[in-house]
């Protein structure tokens, strides 16, 4: 699947210093190709590959089409739009995600029993509030803070883009058929690079974004952390690397796990990444592409916080902090952004990485589990209103992990943006990056 042949989706970032009609302008055409790559991923779906919910941190691809509409709805069109009327208002309910402020919400885990809309009437859906919001912009009345929401809802979108590829990926891999999603790509077919470190002197530095864009409100405010001098790994690891930590028995070691991630090893029967299966002596890894043999020197990825932290351990390192890895972000020549595995190589699946000096893979192919614990930056403050409810209420008992991977879209990546996951979440394109104190 190419996403570049049916036209583009990069777009240059917010800037907030342009006229209003500028920015109108630019976000109508942001708002038009995001939408038009949400399309283009649900297209090779049946009504009934959407309906379907693998498990409760998962949603069907209807629901994401239908929510990512409400988004706009609920709260562009109905806030900023006198004639407007809810398309249908049972949806302010079935399709609100988590905003309390908004109302009530559909239970998460029942998604799936979601029969009606049919996926013809959530796709009508879809395009009535498209028309509404693109006529809004071209009316050229909106004012800056009605802007923000809308650049807001074209990144919460993207977000949702690689959610429908990690969730189709987790129901395909429930059926016996297992289905592809798309047609496998060629992948990078050189060996990785020997593991190697750069160091890092320690010292004061500011981390977290400081203007000149978009951001979510979770990167902010800039501030100063102290970090301690440390070394940092070239490369990812690689899935070859963690089969000599399987075939040491490393999921068999208490020692080398936290508490909580012994306890899920032992209740769940861990003892290979997520998709990983043995055949006869063979490891195959099951892939949006189909089902293939693992490649050894393809970076590791689905793995929990417990198990990348239990591979450092084995392998008598640790993993990085947040800042730690920002820092590396923006001082290393990682090479142009646009190199990177994202989601419009159309491989859904991390690559080895290419030659070069220095560290290399900090974006696209997997999200890098950190040591660090989602929490507020100092002075940070939610958002007023409902959509204070989008990063600040979830600053407890998640992992932040950085860099994007081989589902983010490009253009929705930077060096300081905060993902975050429990520890035990393991359907995330997540893998991980060696590091050790000097």
């Amino acid at each position: 699947m190419s996403f570049e042949a049916n036209g583009p989706l990069n777009y240059q970032r917010g800037n907030h210093e342009e006229r209003p009609s500028d920015r109108a302008a630019d976000l109508r055409a942001r708002f038009a190709a995001v939408r038009d790559a949400t399309r283009r991923l649900a297209a090779p779906l049946s009504a009934e590959d959407c309906q379907p919910q693998s498990m409760p941190d998962a949603s069907p691809v209807k629901w994401h089409l239908a929510h990512t509409t409400w988004f706009f709805e609920t709260f562009v069109l109905e806030p900023n739009d006198a004639a407007y009327r809810a398309f249908d208002p049972e949806y302010r309910v079935l399709f609100n995600s988590y905003y309390q402020s908004v109302g009530d919400q559909h239970p998460r885990p029942l998604r799936g029993l979601l029969s009606r809309p049919s996926l013809a009437d959530v796709q009508s859906y879809r395009e009535h509030v498209e028309s509404r919001l693109l006529a809004l912009l071209d009316a050229g009345d909106l004012d800056a803070a009605a802007l923000d929401v809308i650049e807001l809802g074209v990144h919460h979108e993207q977000q949702h883009q690689e959610l429908i590829l990690t969730d189709v990926k987790h129901l395909f891999f429930q059926n016996r058929l297992q289905p592809v999603y798309a047609a496998p790509l060629p992948t990078a077919s050189q060996s990785s690079p020997s593991l190697a470190w750069t160091e890092f002197s320690g010292g004061l530095h500011l981390i977290g974004h400081g203007g000149g864009g978009f951001a979510f409100d979770n990167e902010t405010p800039r501030h100063r952390v102290v970090v301690e001098p440390h070394r940092l790994a070239n490369r990812l690891v690689s899935a070859g690397e963690y089969l000599e930590f399987m075939r040491d028995g490393g999921y068999g070691k208490p020692a080398l796990w936290l508490s909580d991630g012994w306890t899920a090893v032992c209740e769940r029967q861990w003892s290979a990444p997520l998709y990983w299966t043995q055949v006869d002596d063979e490891w195959r890894v099951f892939t949006l592409g189909g089902s293939r043999a693992v490649y050894p020197d393809e970076p590791v990825v689905h793995l929990s916080l417990y198990e990348a932290d239990a591979f450092a351990r084995w392998a008598g390192a640790r993993l990085p902090s947040e800042a730690e890895w920002e820092l590396a972000a923006a001082v290393v020549d990682t090479g142009d952004l646009d190199d990177g595995n994202f989601l419009e190589t159309g491989v859904f699946h991390p690559r080895s990485p290419s030659p070069g000096a220095g560290v290399r893979q900090l974006f696209g192919d997997v999200w890098e589990w950190t040591q660090s614990p989602y929490t507020a930056y100092p002075g940070y403050r939610p958002p007023a209103g409902a959509l204070g409810e989008y990063n600040g209420k979830f600053m407890a008992n998640q992992i932040v992990l950085r860099g994007g991977s081989c589902a983010t879209p490009r253009s929705h990546i930077r060096a300081t943006y905060r993902n975050f996951f429990p520890p035990d979440a393991r359907w995330q394109f997540s893998g991980l990056r060696l590091a050790k104190d000097l």
